[in-house]
């Protein structure tokens, strides 16, 4: 099937499903769209056991786009960029020391204890997958992902102060575990010889490289903005830097999301404030704005579609049953150390453990780091287990952060 047919099926599918939230449902669009894709593929299977070839054309649909490379090597960079450009760098400094954190010691925590339970859960219900293979399923579901949380926030009416927490979390700890899952799935499949001093200057390239190539790359977008006066070579400046930008990254082997972060805070509020003029502001933000929505509902289109791909072993559903609960356990665990530890030195709402714990909703992200493991039956097991705490995650979390923000307000008054 031609690449052009792909496209045009997905782009009207998320149309049709958009308006028919809009008009019958009325939930955030990207939860809407999700919910009719994934109610779409169960009747697919349905109808595919009852004897209709339906799904073997929906598969043959979603072969070609290959979920993790569109996602991790296309889609994510736009999505990051648009997400960063609107956060005020200030209110960011504000909470640096739990977003730098959260987003560096709570992820690797979080993947360490995320991966021994489910390691142990699993044994118990007898479906072998060993041990660096439980930490690569804990360094793929700990990021919060950036895409999901900031498009739920918009709507959750958590305060400012919270809000920026959340979202600076989101922004920088989808870096750090994609970093991680690659050193810990180079260690699994054996490919290089590892040992401590490699992994650390593996991860401190990726990370530290990423942050700077994103100030460097940053600082050139935001010299060549303010040297012109014209919204649509000053779009397109943007463009480049968020393309040109992560091929570079993946090019010279450095965090990709990282740089792009860095970078469109860089322009969102240094190039915003001092090479921009009102009306390119405008069209920045209207322009990114309607990239980040469409992009948003296409992913979380696919997400609900992907499920079209799944088999499921012996046991794993009720494997990720299980390690809902547990995802949520060790997040509420990490967050509250941390966010006690650091209480002397940065202010905290009231009920910000339980929101911010509640709000870690996990998404694309990590759907397309397990549909890229190598395929076979490991990759089948955590798959589904990320499918059924992503799903969870989206429709549970999602639709009722808003509610979890209004009692913990309530609450503390």
């Amino acid at each position: 099937m031609d690449l052009y047919y792909t496209l045009a099926i997905l782009v009207t599918l998320t149309a049709l499903f958009g308006y028919i939230n809009h008009k019958f449902l009325g939930l955030p669009v990207t939860i809407g769209v999700m919910l009719i894709a994934l109610i779409l593929s169960l009747v697919i299977i349905l109808l595919g056991m009852l004897g209709f070839g339906l799904e073997a054309y929906a598969n043959r649909v979603l072969s070609r786009i290959e979920f993790d490379r569109t996602l991790l090597h296309g889609m994510l960079s736009f999505l990051l960029f648009a997400g960063s450009l609107h956060i005020n760098i200030n209110d960011l400094a504000e909470g640096k020391w739990i977003i730098g954190s959260l987003s560096t010691v709570g992820t690797l925590l979080s993947m360490f204890f995320v991966g021994t339970i489910v390691w142990l859960i699993l044994t118990v219900l007898k479906i072998p997958l060993s041990y660096i293979y439980c930490l690569l399923f804990g360094a793929l579901i700990s990021p919060t992902d950036p895409i999901a949380v900031l498009g739920i926030l918009k709507t959750a009416g958590a305060p400012k102060s919270l809000e920026i927490k959340i979202a600076g979390e989101s922004l920088f700890n989808d870096g750090i575990g994609v970093v991680a899952f690659l050193i810990l799935l180079e260690i699994a499949l054996g490919t290089h010889p590892v040992s401590a001093g490699h992994v650390g200057m593996l991860f401190c390239q990726e990370v530290m490289g990423g942050a700077v190539l994103g100030s460097a790359i940053g600082f050139i977008a935001y010299r060549m903005i303010k040297s012109v006066d014209n919204y649509q070579v000053e779009l397109m400046i943007t463009l480049a830097l968020v393309t040109g930008g992560y091929a570079l990254a993946r090019a010279i082997h450095v965090s990709g999301p990282i740089a792009i972060v860095v970078a469109g805070l860089l322009v969102g509020n240094q190039g915003r404030l001092l090479a921009m003029s009102e009306k390119t502001r405008d069209h920045l933000d209207l322009f990114w704005e309607l990239i980040d929505e469409i992009l948003n509902a296409v992913l979380f289109l696919l997400i609900g579609l992907e499920v079209l791909v799944l088999t499921f072993p012996r046991y794993s559903v009720l494997a990720g049953l299980l390690v809902i609960p547990t995802v949520l356990m060790v997040r509420f665990v990490v967050i509250g150390c941390q966010v006690t530890l650091l209480r002397p030195i940065q202010r905290f709402n009231p009920g910000a453990i339980v929101i911010m714990t509640w709000a870690g909703l996990r998404g694309g992200i990590s759907v397309a780091l397990a549909l890229s493991l190598p395929t076979g039956y490991t990759r089948e097991i955590i798959l589904t287990i990320t499918y059924a705490v992503v799903i969870f995650s989206v429709l549970v979390q999602g639709l009722t952060i808003g509610k979890v923000v209004r009692k913990q307000t309530m609450k503390n008054k």
